[in-house]
């Protein structure tokens, strides 16, 4: 299926914060059904990585928007590196398997061309599927590897996937 005309992905700004908290709880829910990570006392979830797209050098949002409405961000970190990383991808469910979230990744990395990085967990079986095939589709010489959660042993081990843009 081809992606609407009607995708946008917008570099996020601080006046893009509300969406992207929104957006961010709905994708760590998401992520919650992997990691085993419960909300905060506020009903929360850590959000340090969507703090320092918004603030940090280095580090990029994007906000993914369809038929003018908010459906996904996309978090890069080691913006300008021998490495970037996304950090965090999210398109919310009626914006999924329609070709929409391989135009945003698309989108994205042609703006940071060079080597990415994303982690993933295999049992999320879903992005495992998505992120070889956004690998494969740029770079037939891609890696994976597993590796800890830095600092975290109470998660399960990541699969880093590792591929370059040219």
């Amino acid at each position: 299926m081809t992606p609407s005309s009607s995708l946008t992905i917008s570099l996020a700004t601080e006046s893009h914060r509300v969406v992207l908290e929104r957006l961010w709880t709905m994708f760590r829910h998401d992520m919650s059904a992997y990691s085993g990570t419960l909300p905060d006392e506020n009903g929360g979830f850590r959000q340090e990585r969507l703090d320092n797209a918004l603030t940090r050098d280095g580090w990029d949002g994007y906000l993914i928007g369809l038929k003018s409405r908010p459906v996904g961000l996309c978090i890069v970190r080691h913006v300008g590196s021998a490495e970037q990383i996304i950090s965090s991808f999210f398109l919310v469910n009626p914006a999924r398997r329609s070709g929409h979230g391989r135009a945003a990744v698309r989108a994205v990395m042609n703006r940071h061309r060079g080597h990415w990085a994303v982690a993933f967990h295999e049992a999320n079986t879903a992005a495992a599927a998505f992120w070889r095939t956004i690998a494969a589709e740029a770079d037939p010489a891609w890696t994976i590897e597993e590796a800890d959660a830095p600092g975290r042993p109470d998660l399960p081990r990541d699969s880093w996937i590792r591929f370059r843009v040219l």
